[in-house]
């Protein structure tokens, strides 16, 4: 078995990228701290196609040389936007059609696996600070909450693997369609 060159990926330019079809997921980054986990975020949302990114309250926005490192580049072909309140944002994904789930642990938060999805049905998942989580506040304004299964001693996740796990369930049932 032979590694493949980059040169032999086929992956699409930046250009191509921008003018491609997205899949309609959003994702929603609720006053995450890391830079890198920012960065991450960015790159799997370029991996996925991902209709976008927003970035709310102390998230950083790019430029930023430390969201670079991990996003490498992709923060340049994904579109993105900035909310100073992520209930805000929160509401005008609602008012264009976007079903919210914030990823948190709630009294009837949904186990990932368990999640019914529509590849008609448009989507935002919102992601929280490393420590707090996703602000309650923002939790009231969703349709939903969606807990990721876990069956260690550790009650959370890192927020860029907990947005690969999530991104990658709903990329399964959304981009039959779509890409």
């Amino acid at each position: 078995m032979r590694k493949l060159k980059v040169t032999e990926l086929n992956r699409l330019t930046a250009e191509e990228y921008k003018t491609s079809e997205k899949i309609p997921l959003v994702v929603v980054l609720d006053q995450v701290r890391s830079l890198n986990n920012v960065g991450s975020v960015f790159r799997t949302a370029d991996a996925f196609r991902l209709e976008s990114v927003c970035l709310c309250g102390i998230t950083a926005t790019p430029p930023n040389a430390e969201i670079h490192k991990t996003a490498l580049g992709a923060e340049e072909t994904v579109e993105w936007r900035y909310y100073k309140n992520t209930p805000d944002c929160v509401k005008e994904l609602k008012k264009n059609g976007f079903y919210v789930c914030a990823i948190e642990q709630t009294e009837n938060s949904i186990p990932l696996e368990t999640m019914e999805l529509s590849p008609d049905q448009k989507y935002a998942i919102i992601l929280g600070h490393e420590v707090k989580g996703v602000q309650q506040e923002v939790i009231n304004e969703c349709h939903c909450c969606i807990e990721i299964p876990q069956f260690g001693t550790k009650h959370s996740l890192n927020v860029s693997v907990a947005a690969g796990i999530v991104i990658w369930e709903f990329f399964k049932v959304l981009q039959i369609k779509r890409i």
